[in-house]
């Protein structure tokens, strides 16, 4: 396939241009954030300068408020490698505050990196680009989200055209992942594209944003955290399997978190503050890196196989909210090992739960942990902080189910679109 393909963030983009004097983009390297900026119709008129191009970061560095200087609306690609720039970004738009005036971009997120975030605050709004999502490759970005529409009229949105849904999630989807040159490229065989992705990960990217002690060591937890997707992030135990002091191990996971490899998908709890609080579960942000970092070439009988279906589903998910859904959240829950559901969408005093499964059947003990999110609106349960308005179990399969009041069976793909 050739050609620019539209991306769901499009519209968020352009909405927020309209607003705030600084819009921010940014996401893991490769995401396709620099094509956007450059094809993306309404944003191609900007002018358009990158720091990759070492001429433009030298003027930069020696001149920053000169080299932000112009007529036009400025948009500058991997604005994180002169930090200078963004002072005085931060200086212009305190003299003059023209909305849509600034647009960067960059591989890492700059509302934590040190320094950065006091630059811009209260001048700039983030955004982040994630790996292409299947509303992206399958062209339908100019509709609606199957999910928001769910949440607004609180009903399924045409049964009909869901059962008949043919579209199913295969091994080579969660294997391939989202990345842009992996999906485009018509390689023969993604292990040599995602090697050189680490390779220059490791030797450059990382050097960037932090001092790291050991390579070889990061390298290590880097695999490790890939083979933990999906998981309760317990920084103590994967640090004591790569042989790092909880200090170190910290670091280096916000290392991967500031440059997007990995994200933490917090607790849905009805107390909002416990939720910063209680343990995260670590996701990668791309299925198909995740395979690849941990060793996997087929799913077939792969004891990874639901935590690398999940991993894709979540980046679907997040790429779909961060896009063109910002009021939500995502979340996962859990009753202390007892009861789980994969994902939580909330939106105001409303929300969805999904529990995600590989297979084209289910059986009724699939339904448990949905069932119980259900049952917390009445006692003896705590209450939920916000009113379930559908318990989904996300299934590979054709048709669309309804197995009780509010609970659902429906093709995954049908929840992805």
């Amino acid at each position: 396939m050739t050609g620019y393909i539209s991306r769901d963030i499009a519209g968020t983009i352009w909405g927020a241009l309209k607003e705030m004097p600084v819009v921010v983009l940014t996401g893991m390297r490769q995401t396709g954030k620099s094509t956007f900026l450059q094809e993306e119709p309404g944003l191609k008129k900007r002018r358009y300068v990158t720091l990759d191009d070492f001429a433009h970061l030298e003027a930069a560095r020696e001149d920053p408020d000169r080299f932000i200087e112009s007529d036009e609306p400025l948009t500058i690609d991997e604005a994180q490698k002169c930090p200078e720039i963004l002072t005085a970004i931060k200086r212009h738009v305190d003299r003059k505050r023209t909305a849509g005036k600034f647009l960067l971009s960059g591989s890492a997120n700059f509302a934590i990196l040190k320094g950065i975030s006091e630059s811009l605050a209260g001048r700039a709004v983030y955004f982040t680009m994630h790996p292409f999502n299947r509303r992206e490759i399958t062209e339908r970005t100019q509709d609606k989200p199957f999910l928001k529409i769910l949440m607004e009229q609180q009903k399924l949105p045409n049964i009909r055209n869901l059962s008949t849904a043919k579209t199913q999630i295969t091994s080579e989807d969660i294997l391939q992942g989202g990345m842009p040159s992996v999906y485009l490229g018509g390689l023969k065989t993604t292990n040599y594209w995602f090697k050189g992705y680490e390779q220059t990960y490791l030797e450059r990217d990382v050097r960037e944003f932090s001092q790291v002690g050991s390579i070889i060591q990061f390298r290590h937890l880097l695999h490790l955290a890939a083979m933990r997707t999906g998981q309760v992030l317990s920084t103590s135990q994967i640090g004591r399997d790569a042989k790092l002091n909880v200090t170190t191990t910290s670091r280096y996971l916000s290392i991967l978190e500031a440059s997007f490899i990995i994200y933490r998908l917090s607790p849905y709890l009805s107390n909002r503050s416990s939720r910063i609080i209680k343990s995260p579960k670590l996701y990668f942000s791309d299925s198909g890196l995740a395979c690849y970092l941990s060793g996997i070439k087929s799913l077939d009988s792969e004891p990874l196989r639901g935590a690398m279906l999940e991993t894709y589903v979540a980046q679907n998910l997040a790429g779909i909210i961060d896009s063109c859904w910002p009021e939500a959240q995502l979340y996962f829950w859990n009753i202390q090992g007892r009861h789980e559901v994969d994902f939580i969408i909330e939106d105001g005093n409303k929300c969805i739960a999904i529990e995600v499964k590989g297979g084209s059947r289910w059986e009724p003990k699939d339904l448990t942990g949905l069932k119980t999110f259900l049952s917390t609106t009445n006692p003896p349960l705590p209450p939920a902080s916000s009113q379930c308005i559908a318990a989904i179990l996300a299934y590979n399969g054709t048709k669309a189910v309804q197995l009780g009041d509010r609970l659902w069976a429906i093709p995954t793909s049908c929840i992805l679109s």
